[in-house]
C-alpha cells in the first residue's frame, strides 16, 4: 500500500503536540505493561497494521511474551490475563467503538473496581491518544516497516 501522505512533515505543529500528549500518557504512572496491551488491541479494532505491528514488537522487547501478544485479541478466551488487564480490554474496547453505545453503566463500575478514578481518566486519555494514532495511520498509510524492509 502506498503512503499517502506524510503527517510529520506536513503539519509538524499539530504533530508535535500529539507527541507531547503521547509522552504524558507514556509518563503517566499506568503499567507500561498494560499499555502496551492497551494499546495493541485498539489497532487491533481499528485494523491499524502499521500500530499492530509497532506494539506487538513494542510489547515483547519490554518483556511481554509472546504468547500473550499473540492472543490479545481473544482475550476473552485466554486464562493469561488478570481481572485489571480484562477490565482494561473491555473498557478500550467500548471506548474505541464508542459510538454504538457510550460506556454503559456497568462496565464503568466494573472496571473502577480494578481502577482508581485517576487510573481511569489516564486509560481514557491513552485510548484516545491510541486511537489518534490509529485514525492518522490508516487515513494516510503510514508506511509500514514490512513495506519498508520490502523496498530495500
Amino acid at each position: 500500500m502506498k503512503q499517502r501522505m506524510d503527517f510529520f512533515a506536513t503539519a509538524p505543529a499539530i504533530m508535535k503536540q500529539v507527541l507531547k500528549l503521547n509522552q504524558a500518557v507514556e509518563e503517566s504512572g499506568l503499567e507500561h505493561s498494560l499499555l502496551h496491551l492497551v494499546k495493541l488491541r485498539a489497532s487491533q479494532i481499528n485494523g491499524c497494521s502499521f500500530c499492530v505491528d509497532m506494539h506487538s514488537r513494542e510489547a515483547m522487547r519490554d518483556g511481554e511474551s509472546q504468547q500473550r501478544v499473540f492472543l490479545v485479541s481473544a482475550w476473552r478466551e485466554s486464562p493469561l490475563y488478570s481481572e485489571r488487564e480484562r477490565a482494561a480490554f473491555a473498557y478500550t474496547e467500548t471506548v474505541t467503538l464508542i459510538a454504538g453505545q457510550g460506556v454503559p453503566q456497568a462496565l464503568y463500575e466494573a472496571t473502577l473496581k480494578h481502577f482508581s478514578e485517576e487510573e481511569l481518566v489516564k486509560l481514557t486519555v491513552a485510548i484516545g491518544m491510541i486511537n489518534v494514532w490509529n485514525r492518522l495511520c490508516v487515513s494516510f498509510h503510514a508506511l509500514h516497516p514490512a513495506e519498508e524492509a520490502m523496498a530495500a
